[in-house]
């Protein structure tokens, strides 16, 4: 079994480190994992993604062409990537900034407001985390257990962040059970 997940957005969504959550809790979960970042010339602002493979024997290469699955935050992103993604795989969709959807009749597409949703959590900045647990609801590519957990170890050093995360989390998480 091999899933990769592609993670794709502006510089300063949050594309990166929802990527590292997704790797850490997959590394909970006993896969292995690889996690590559690319960046665009402009940093904040410019083009991000990054690429999550996780397997359940060593990963041959971190190279994929056609991922399962696409986390597109913003609409170059989806409009680049969507089509690349396998049949049957999800898209996610940030719905508060992409006005369109993929044109894919094969994957299964989720659209969440992501921005609106934060704002009325509290704070916009977790707008990643709710994407993030949104996706890994529908695709259940880790076990939502697992995806907790990293977001615990990934903030530990910042522990005042942790209860706003987890609260991302479930909003999230309803997000994507309400579609």
């Amino acid at each position: 079994m091999q899933r990769e997940v592609q993670f794709a957005g502006f510089g300063g969504q949050g594309v990166m480190l929802m990527g590292q959550i997704l790797a850490q809790a997959a590394m909970i979960e006993g896969y292995e994992v690889v996690w590559i970042p690319s960046y665009g010339p402009e940093m904040r602002g410019g083009t991000a993604y990054c690429t999550v493979v996780l397997g359940d024997r060593p990963i041959g290469s971190p190279i994929i062409r056609n991922p399962q699955h696409l986390v597109a935050m913003n609409r170059p992103s989806l409009e680049k990537f969507a089509p690349t993604v396998r049949p049957g795989g999800v898209i996610f969709v940030n719905a508060s900034i992409i006005p369109v959807g993929s044109g894919r009749t094969d994957v299964d597409e989720l659209r969440v407001p992501i921005v609106e949703l934060a704002r009325d959590l509290g704070n916009v900045k977790a707008a990643n985390i709710i994407a993030l647990a949104a996706f890994v609801a529908r695709s259940r590519v880790v076990r939502f257990e697992a995806l907790e957990q990293a977001v615990r170890d990934k903030f530990a050093a910042k522990a005042k962040l942790i209860p706003l995360n987890l609260q991302a989390l479930e909003v999230g998480r309803n997000a994507a059970a309400g579609t």
